[in-house]
């Protein structure tokens, strides 16, 4: 007998479709399966968009969702620039690389501290000018677990 997980056979379904919910995930095996990082579509000052998502000023994307960059929650500031604390989320949610991006002038910088980090828990790390950076995470999305922080000004 099949489980209906809450869908009633008299009501027209809503779901997500097959091919939606599979070209999120990236298959290794039959056994383990491991979210897809989503891509990001539009890139322009103070503009993110990544799909899936409303569009953002600064993002954090990682395997399997975006959100808002609040560089409040983390006391960030342009210098000393991106700290341990920014790229634990990425972790946490499966990267096995990260992008890092400097802003599109380049003023943001990264704290040595947190690409010990990185190197410490295994993640390679790329720090990168805004464009480039969201160009090589579209590339690194296609085959990796791949986290990334993205400044869309300055």
């Amino acid at each position: 007998m099949l489980q209906s997980y809450g869908h009633k056979p008299d009501q027209p379904w809503h779901g997500i479709h097959c091919g939606e919910a599979l070209s999120s995930f990236r298959v290794r095996n039959m056994n383990q399966a491991e979210l897809k990082s989503p891509r990001i579509s539009h890139l322009s000052w103070g503009h993110v968009e990544v799909e899936g998502y409303p569009p953002f000023k600064d993002t954090k994307v990682f395997p399997g969702g975006a959100r808002e960059w609040d560089w409040r929650e983390t006391g960030t500031h342009h210098v000393p620039g991106i700290q341990p604390a920014d790229v634990q989320e990425l972790i946490e949610h499966g990267a096995k690389a990260v992008v890092l991006s400097k802003g599109i002038w380049e003023r943001l910088k990264v704290c040595p501290e947190t690409l010990e980090f990185l190197a410490k828990n295994g993640i390679e790390a790329e720090v990168l000018q805004t464009e480039s950076a969201v160009e090589r995470f579209n590339e690194l999305r296609e085959s990796t677990p791949v986290g990334g922080l993205f400044h869309s000004t300055c």
